[in-house]
């Protein structure tokens, strides 16, 4: 058995593959492979590339690890070649020219350590790098569907000798873009789905969510885009926003088949992408953490709830000296009970939590990315933390 979490195990993959992919392979059918195992829809459930043997007892994350190892190596086969060592060389030379300043995972490598050992230490720690919201089961499944962009992007960097500039930043307002849209096109919208695109927003690198403004398919930048496996990743993403209250209506539909148009991909790609999502979903819903809850936004946002209120218990003592010492955000809390506040005063009250949090090893959480979407709710729980103290200063104000 192979064991993605130990090392070795990438040479035991290149040993123990089950078949290499000829370069002559269509780009179409390349993609079809990669989305028949789940890997697009962030949930791998099958890693057919391997015997059965081999995957026996894998973790998620292990599977989602090794699926994008093999989406990377069958990406590299249909390009250039076949070569393991060669692969393993080009893949490695294609994160460090990826990471962005202050990403980690790459001065982590021990250089003296063999290249296949310091791919495996690469693709843990991306696969790490999005642990960033406490609900880990949830936000997996959006998390991990935006990995694809990197094989992506490995293809612009085989084709060209580089990522062509702004590409990954082009490709995610592209994808948060088309979730925004989707969920417009919604005639029945959730007090959740903006709590989706907050999750989004948690997991892309090189945009934010609120730049990106787009309210139709028209006004989408899709022309940049070129290549079949792009376009029928867009195409997956859009039709998994809307897919996100578990049903699409005909106007939904509708949506992906005019997207479709816009990326000039026929009616068929759009056909066979609503199909196998719904497909997949019908055979693995009962495994994926996501589709088990009626609303899985919902879900996390009250399981996240549960977190932060843990946290704060288990720093209570601390964190009520450290409120104390603070008397304008006092004040500015006690305003927030009777009033809405204005947008500097937010601004000032998520500013001087930050810094609280800076000083509670444990409340660090809320310093990643995507932790910010959780600073609500500690607000909510402070009237709980400081009774005394808060309804005193209520009553001063009233």
């Amino acid at each position: 058995m192979i064991n993605p979490s130990a090392s070795g195990w990438i040479d035991k993959y290149f040993a123990r593959l089950k078949m290499l992919l000829p370069k002559d392979t269509a780009p179409h059918d390349y993609y079809k492979m990669v989305r028949d195992t789940g890997f697009i829809y962030g949930y791998v459930a099958s890693a057919d590339f391997l015997e059965e043997k081999e995957t026996k007892g894998w973790t998620a994350e292990e599977a989602i690890k090794a699926t994008l190892l093999n989406s990377l190596y069958g990406m590299y086969c249909i390009t250039e070649d076949t070569d393991a060592k060669a692969f393993t060389d080009k893949a490695i030379a294609f994160y460090e020219h990826m990471a962005p300043e202050g990403y980690s995972f790459i001065k982590k490598v021990l250089p003296a350590s063999p290249r296949s050992y310091q791919l495996e230490d690469v693709l843990d720690e991306r696969i790490k790098t999005n642990e960033n919201i406490i609900s880990r089961n949830f936000s997996h499944i959006l998390t991990n569907a935006l990995l694809f962009m990197d094989v992506l992007a490995f293809r612009q960097y085989l084709i060209n000798g580089h990522i062509p500039e702004n590409y990954l930043k082009k490709l995610e307002e592209t994808v948060v873009g088309l979730a925004l849209v989707a969920l417009n096109v919604k005639s029945k919208k959730t007090t959740y789905d903006d709590l989706l695109i907050k999750l989004f927003e948690a997991s892309v690198r090189y945009t934010k969510v609120a730049k990106v403004t787009a309210n139709d398919i028209d006004a989408l930048e899709v022309s940049y885009f070129e290549s079949e496996p792009e376009k029928l990743y867009l195409l997956d993403i859009a039709g998994m926003a809307i897919w996100s209250d578990g049903a699409a209506e005909q106007n939904e539909i509708d949506f992906l088949y005019r997207l479709a148009n816009r990326l000039k991909l026929d009616e068929q790609a759009a056909a066979d992408s609503i199909a196998g999502f719904d497909v997949f979903i019908k055979l693995h819903r009962s495994h994926i953490p996501y589709f088990k809850y009626s609303n899985p936004v919902k879900h996390f946002y009250d399981h996240a709830s549960q977190n932060v209120m843990l946290l704060i218990n288990r720093n209570r003592k601390r964190l009520v000296k450290e409120l104390s010492n603070n008397g304008e955000l006092m004040l500015l809390l006690t305003h927030s009970a009777h009033r809405n506040l204005n947008a500097t005063e937010k601004k000032k009250v998520k500013k001087q939590l930050l810094e609280i949090c800076k000083t509670v090893p444990s409340l660090t959480i809320f310093l990643l990315p995507g932790g910010s979407l959780l600073l609500p709710l500690l607000i909510k729980f402070i009237p709980q933390l400081l009774p005394s103290v808060f309804n005193e200063n209520l009553d001063k104000e009233e």
